[in-house]
């Protein structure tokens, strides 16, 4: 289990547009969540370890916020071929099995992750009313193996700032799980 940190994208960025298909095959857009107060993009997948580690208190988490009117949106962006865990098929028994209440999405040709500059699974995008980054980063400090909790802090610290109409802390940490699986020749 090789790590990899996300990016960190400039703050402020606008975020990127999707038309993606969920896991019963419905498009769902951006545009779908232009009404809510805040949207998190979060990139994804089946087979990572440290989203798994993260997953329980992920679905209990985003529930929580859904419920105060954020929009969240799982992604996955995976090379199926290699990792046929990550297909659309698995998705879908993903989203019954852990209970997920958000759209999980299956980006097929790689290009929302690139658009968001995605680098690793989990990796958290939270952009503000008007859809600009406020924050990138690590749900906590959890890892699989370091024997701290799950409890999601970073992330619902930032969640709660824009909720109150705050400014979200610039000092993140970056987010750390299995790299991305690129298509050959498509990394980004």
């Amino acid at each position: 289990m090789v790590a990899t940190l996300s990016k960190m994208t400039p703050l402020g960025a606008l975020a990127p547009g999707f038309n993606l298909p969920d896991t019963e095959g419905k498009i769902v857009s951006i545009d779908d969540f232009r009404k809510s107060k805040a949207l998190l993009v979060i990139f994804m997948c089946n087979h990572c370890p440290f989203v798994r580690h993260v997953l329980r208190a992920l679905v209990k988490l985003a529930a929580e916020y859904q419920a105060k009117d954020v929009a969240v949106v799982g992604i996955s962006s995976n090379d199926i071929e290699d990792y046929p865990e990550d297909n659309p098929e698995m998705m879908g028994k993903l989203v019954t099995e852990a209970q997920i209440t958000f759209p999980y999405l299956f980006d097929e040709d790689q290009s929302v992750a690139k658009a968001y500059m995605a680098a690793c699974t989990p990796d958290f995008f939270l952009f503000d009313e008007n859809r600009r980054l406020v924050y990138r980063g690590q749900m906590d400090d959890s890892r699989p193996g370091n024997n701290i909790p799950v409890t999601g802090k970073d992330l619902r610290l930032a969640l709660d700032a824009v909720l109150a109409g705050k400014k979200v802390s610039s000092i993140q940490k970056p987010s750390m799980g299995c790299s991305i699986k690129w298509k050959p020749g498509s990394q980004a």
